[in-house]
């Protein structure tokens, strides 16, 4: 089986081959460290991290580099608004961002660069594409000369001289062309900034990505990622200029994640419905935030809101209810128990199907899909009353493969409300059938995990804590 994967560049579906066998050079473009996180923001995060953690599945070796934009125009805003330090404001939302994307799932990456620790070669960079006709000085300015470069709107499929300029190019007189970008900005004064052969001053925002990716990646990589928004200006810009200094193919291939709406809007500063990821983690489990994100084909939009993820929060508790049970059948299972490979191939068939659906660029909708199947099988399994350890331990493992590559904690400590009711039922059952010895059983491992139960004429009642 290959990996697909849809490629902006050609805007079809590529068989993936890597330029290095077993290996992936990834780049995805991290975020600019002014403020909290938002929803939005969460969603490339975790797309990606999916899309690493699946390589990984299929046992490639996954360079992955992710930056932080720790030097722009908000950066400095935020601080002059909040009488802080530029690079304190950056510090805090670094910390801010790896605290969040962690309770999402998001393993860290191999590393990630920051602006401020790569300015040598952001403006080294920039001095080879003067020196080669692409980039020109202007009252302490440099730009980007966006019409030399033959191949400019290749990302976007659009002609140059039917592009608009982007949010941060602003048309002025110190361009030669209104297309023209930023490459440096001459420093206001009280700014940050660093010394260059045109005066003090700072990158634009596009020339970091492409000085980073050549120091950490080299001058082609595999794959470069980033949300929808970033395809138009910022990565076909990476493209101008990386391509235009190298003279070789920047990425061979492009992909990008679809937009986020709040309640059938699309979030955006005007209306304020931008939704912070450390608020929506306290009324719901990060796990279920995760899950809603991986619940859905990365390239297509998804409208968030509080049922959304209340609709999310029941589904993953079927399925942590479904892996409980199967490890609870183990650990109390004694001897070999009877076998049928039936049992086996349906969990295999399962698999196939989740990886299938995972090699069909990426499409953890369908792979979700496997994932109930298999949790109505093993549901099957368990109902009958079969306790083979082998098939026991196989169901296991395959919802471990697939909570690997979702990002999902299926063993994690605590139980999910949905978890702790399915047990109440099981123990009611247990002692309507006089089993007292299972009820008992139930009882005491709840409380083990600080779940204390009480018998009440209405009915038995839980809470979380101690007696």
């Amino acid at each position: 089986m290959t990996i697909q994967l849809y490629n902006t560049l050609t805007r079809q579906k590529e068989t993936f081959k890597p330029m290095e066998k077993g290996k992936v050079k990834m780049y995805v473009c991290g975020p600019t460290v002014y403020n909290y996180i938002h929803i939005g923001n969460a969603r490339p995060a975790v797309v990606f991290d999916m899309v690493r953690r699946y390589f990984e599945y299929r046992e490639y070796e996954v360079q992955y580099i992710s930056n932080f934009t720790d030097v722009d125009d908000k950066i400095i805003k935020a601080a002059e608004d909040m009488g802080e330090d530029v690079m304190g404001i950056a510090e805090r939302f670094i910390e801010a961002y790896h605290h969040d994307t962690a309770s999402l799932g998001v393993k860290k990456a191999d590393l990630h660069p920051r602006v401020t620790e790569s300015m040598p070669e952001i403006i080294s960079f920039i001095e080879q594409l003067v020196e080669k006709g692409y980039a020109y000085e202007s009252a302490g300015d440099v730009y980007f000369r966006t019409r030399k470069f033959n191949g400019y709107g290749k990302l976007s499929h659009q002609s140059i001289d039917d592009l608009r300029v982007g949010a941060r190019i602003q048309v002025g007189d110190k361009k030669e062309d209104p297309l023209d970008f930023v490459l440096w900005k001459a420093a206001k004064t009280g700014e940050i900034s660093w010394e260059s052969e045109w005066g003090k001053g700072r990158p634009g925002w596009h020339i970091e990505c492409s000085a980073m990716v050549k120091k950490y990646l080299g001058e082609t990589i595999d794959i470069h990622a980033g949300g929808q928004d970033l395809s138009f200006p910022h990565h076909e810009n990476e493209i101008a200029q990386s391509e235009a200094l190298n003279e070789k193919k920047m990425a061979n291939y492009w992909i990008h994640n679809g937009y986020i709406n709040i309640d059938n809007e699309k979030m955006s500063k005007s209306l304020g419905n931008f939704v912070l990821v450390k608020d929506i983690i306290q009324q719901f489990d990060p796990e279920v935030v995760r899950f809603f994100i991986v619940n859905s084909h990365y390239r297509s939009p998804i409208n968030f809101n509080d049922d959304q993820l209340s609709s999310a929060k029941s589904s993953l508790e079927r399925i942590k209810t479904t892996y409980f049970n199967l490890s609870h059948r183990l650990s109390e299972t004694v001897g070999l128990g009877e076998k049928n490979d039936r049992w086996l191939k349906q969990i295999t068939e399962q698999r196939d199907r989740f990886t299938e659906a995972m090699d069909d660029d990426f499409n953890s909708a369908n792979a979700v899909s496997a994932m109930f199947d298999l949790v109505r099988v093993s549901n099957s399994y368990l109902e009958e009353k079969h306790s083979n350890p082998e098939i026991l331990q196989a169901f296991l493992t395959q919802f471990d493969d697939m909570a690997f590559v979702l990002g999902m904690q299926l063993g994690a400590e605590e139980l999910l409300d949905g978890q702790i009711e399915a047990l109440i039922e099981e123990r009611i059952q247990a002692r309507k059938d006089r089993n007292f010895s299972r009820a008992d059983e139930i009882r005491d491992s709840l409380k083990e995990q600080s779940i204390i139960l009480e018998d009440t004429p209405q009915g038995t009642r839980w809470k979380r804590g101690s007696e």
